[in-house]
């Protein structure tokens, strides 16, 4: 018979409650600041989306990121020398592995062990339930972090006949696709205008699917991969376009983001598919490098919504019709927490879509719990989440106080003021966000020689290395390595158009005016 009674862990014991890159990241700075992560990981081996083998993964062999080598990856290790732009899936996981191998995180792993409960405990602390095939534990930690990820239980719409569609092969989510060979000489329809709807849409399209639609609730602009042999995650995702978000009204910088795209990479009515609202942020930004070319040479097809469904018929709103063999929904996905006790659900708010937390990691009445990378992502990931990881890190070892109660409440409520809207988070705001949180965000008045790689470079991690905590005195030379890839910044000389952008931002460039 095992003891369930609860063991209270070191005071410099923290659990950090999932083994992707999230829960790497931050057990690789909680380390550095002289705390003890324990990694609780559900899945036989770490990696979390990147680990295709895992059930809740909704990666497949062969998969590319969607952003590039520099900016999917932590700022003090590099991918290996000759990763393609793009990096594959089991890449990555090879990435997360010699991650976890060189910051001395793989004696901290619990693989195979699976949180059942995390509450209050009446002593103090959290109290967490885990059980793997050999063992329950019961544990109370003072410090919980939890970094599980938010892409993991598939969201299928409801449909009026959806149950009845009989088609050979089915309904399924994009998290379950596993290559285009299943759907070889098939007729697929792709619900969704995500970036895996798109991706996958274009996958079937020149891997052998007979006939391809895609059907969205509106027509997104979409980017592709690259935008002149430059990365579009470099382009796009920079800090200033996130400054320009602070000194522009709305509309000119919906205006102005609308000319960019459109520029780099057309409307996609031009492309054959419906046209976008003229608003971008209304009709929203989607990437894939195949997807407008296959719609213009017809290999896919675009369709309005599914209006309803019977047998193998596929109706649209506008009336169309189509006979399909399988059905696969990039619509998206819920937050799974099921293992927080109700009263920590009820506390931030949990209702599978939307968390009411301080800058997304904190809640006044949850002390030291802390929720990391639970928003829906647009953009650079990996630096996102290393400087949350690092602000959590610095708060938890007392590097820098926690945010003041009252700073708290004002996150919430700032929170629960938009519930109605998107949970989605543009990572380049988010990363200026958590940089100066964290006291990371470097004072670009004190870098002129730098202003132009750290402004329109990539968003590259090692950019925040420059100042505050952890200050690495190579982050110069690396930054402009990052900058210059792929041929896109060569020396500090501005454009005519860049020297304008800098000139509007001008007054947001300086730490004292954040």
């Amino acid at each position: 018979m095992q003891d369930n009674r609860p063991v209270r862990m070191p005071e410099n014991a923290v659990a950090v409650i999932g083994g992707g890159p999230g829960g790497l990241v931050a057990s690789r700075w909680l380390s550095a600041h002289g705390l003890v992560p324990t990694i609780i990981e559900a899945a036989p081996r770490l990696g979390g989306q990147w680990n295709s083998a895992s059930a809740t993964s909704a990666t497949w062999p062969g998969m590319r990121t969607n952003t590039s080598r520099i900016t999917t990856a932590f700022s003090d290790l590099n991918h290996a020398p000759g990763t393609p732009a793009y990096v594959r899936q089991e890449e990555m996981l090879n990435y997360l592995e010699r991650y976890a191998f060189t910051f001395g995180l793989l004696p901290h792993l619990r693989l195979g062990n699976r949180v059942e409960r995390l509450e209050r405990s009446a002593e103090g602390g959290w109290l967490i339930r885990s059980a793997s095939d050999e063992t329950t534990r019961a544990e109370i930690f003072r410090q919980v972090i939890v970094a599980t990820g938010r892409h993991n239980l598939p969201h299928v719409p409801e449909l009026a006949g959806l149950k009845s569609f009989d088609g050979a092969l089915g309904v399924a989510h994009t998290a379950q696709y596993a290559g285009a060979e299943r759907y070889r000489g098939r007729k697929v329809v792709v619900a969704g205008c995500s970036i895996s709807a798109l991706e996958i849409a274009s996958d079937l399209a020149f891997g052998g699917a007979t006939e391809v639609v895609s059907t969205n609730h509106r027509q997104r602009y979409v980017l592709p991969k690259m935008i002149a042999g430059v990365p579009t995650d470099h382009v796009m995702f920079t800090r200033a376009a996130a400054l320009l978000g602070e000194v522009l009204p709305p509309e000119e910088l919906a205006a102005g983001m609308k000319s960019t795209v459109v520029k780099a990479a057309g409307r996609p009515d031009q492309f054959g598919a419906p046209a976008a609202a003229e608003n971008i942020f209304a009709a929203g930004i989607s990437q894939s490098q195949n997807f407008l070319p296959a719609v213009a040479e017809g290999r896919i097809a675009v369709r309005p919504w599914i209006e309803s469904l019977e047998g193998r018929t596929v109706r649209f709103s506008d009336g169309s019709a189509f006979e399909a063999d399988g059905l696969l929904f990039g619509t998206g996905y819920r937050l799974s927490l099921p293992w927080l006790s109700r009263d920590i659900s009820e506390t931030i708010g949990h209702d599978g879509n939307h968390l009411d937390l301080h800058d997304h990691t904190f809640h006044p009445d949850l002390p030291r719990l802390a929720f990391l990378g639970l928003y829906d992502l647009i953009g650079p990931y990996f630096p996102v989440l290393e400087l949350q990881a690092r602000w959590i890190a610095y708060c938890f070892a007392g590097r820098q106080p926690l945010p003041s109660l009252e700073t708290m409440w004002a996150g919430v409520e700032k929170v629960r003021a938009m519930r109605s809207g998107q949970p989605s988070l543009p990572m380049h705001v988010a990363a200026l966000m958590f940089a100066r949180n964290a006291g990371v965000e470097p004072d670009l008045v004190a870098w002129p020689e730098l202003q132009r790689p750290l402004l329109f470079g990539p968003l590259s991690p090692v950019s925040f290395r420059l100042e505050g905590p952890d200050a690495d005195l190579g982050a110069s030379a690396k930054i402009w390595a990052a900058a210059a890839a792929f041929g896109a910044i060569q020396d500090g000389c501005f454009t005519s158009e860049e020297e304008s952008v800098r000139r509007l931002v001008g007054s947001r460039m300086t730490r004292t005016a954040a």
